[in-house]
């Protein structure tokens, strides 16, 4: 029965989101029950292309990325893959009716990293649009359960979420990033020679990001407020912690938040959410 293979399928999405990301993984969990599925399907997909650009070296990249753009394709065409991650998550886009430009979209921005080692201006905006702010987008239209009028109200803010945690991620990452897989993502930075007052301009666009983004979670529903306050909450306490951290330090190592804190960080964003004090 096809019945079962999507209940696989949902329970593959859902451990490959527990597996690479504790912090996702409690987002999700407090959102409203009836967007489980949909958003671990969004994060198996996007997980699924992240894998193949930046771990699978010793195979041909190329290849796979145009071999998943091809089955991603054909998954939702057909509404059925025999790839797990990718049965779940054109579940999720025909549920919530995810266009294709978003997709595409991130495909794209996972292309780049295949050959494009810096960035420009220009491509490091398309780069974040393409990794992340459209991917705060596709929840964002499962949150908005076909509510266009919502949806188009609180865009922006999903997208300033979605950059905000990208750049995280480039700061938390730099080392990785720049020593192993050869890659820098921040514009006009020389990270050889990574300097505090570079550090600081990075960290107030971020900043930026965060404010903007809390406008529109207040504003969210209360289906999906709970989840993505804790996200934010948290990507807002690591953040924090790099803000504090010398660049010499955030270039030379991973600042990471121990398990064991986070679900500290869940019970205050929870209590915070509850009375609202977000």
């Amino acid at each position: 029965m096809k019945a079962l293979f999507d209940k696989i399928s949902a329970q593959c999405s859902k451990d490959v989101t527990k597996t690479y990301s504790t912090s996702f993984s409690l987002g999700i969990y407090f959102l409203n029950k009836k967007f489980h599925k949909s958003i671990y399907g969004i994060y198996g997909f996007v997980r699924l292309a992240d894998e193949i650009v930046d771990s699978f070296h010793d195979y041909n990249k190329p290849q796979l990325m145009e071999r998943l753009r091809n089955d991603t394709v054909q998954a939702i065409d057909e509404k059925i893959s025999l790839n797990p991650l990718l049965n779940q998550f054109q579940e999720a886009v025909h549920t919530y009716s995810i266009e294709w430009e978003l997709i595409d979209t991130f495909i794209k921005s996972m292309e780049m990293d295949l050959n494009q080692k810096e960035h420009n201006e220009d491509s490091y905006k398309t780069y974040i649009l393409g990794s992340a702010e459209v991917v705060g987008l596709m929840c964002l239209r499962v949150f908005a359960e076909g509510d266009h009028a919502l949806y188009n109200k609180l865009k922006p803010y999903a997208m300033s979420l979605g950059s905000a945690f990208q750049k995280v991620n480039f700061l938390r990452d730099l080392k990785a990033d720049f020593t192993l897989l050869g890659r820098t993502y921040f514009p006009g930075i020389d990270f050889k020679q990574f300097s505090p007052i570079e550090k600081i301009r990075i960290q107030n666009e971020i900043e930026a990001e965060f404010d903007h983004a809390l406008i529109g979670i207040k504003m969210l529903p209360s289906s999906s407020r709970g989840g993505v306050y804790l996200a934010y909450y948290y990507y807002k306490k690591l953040f924090l912690k790099i803000k504090k951290t010398p660049a010499e330090k955030v270039m030379n190592s991973r600042i990471r938040i121990p398990n064991l804190n986070k679900f500290g960080l869940m019970f205050n964003s929870l209590v915070r959410n509850q009375i609202n004090l977000l």
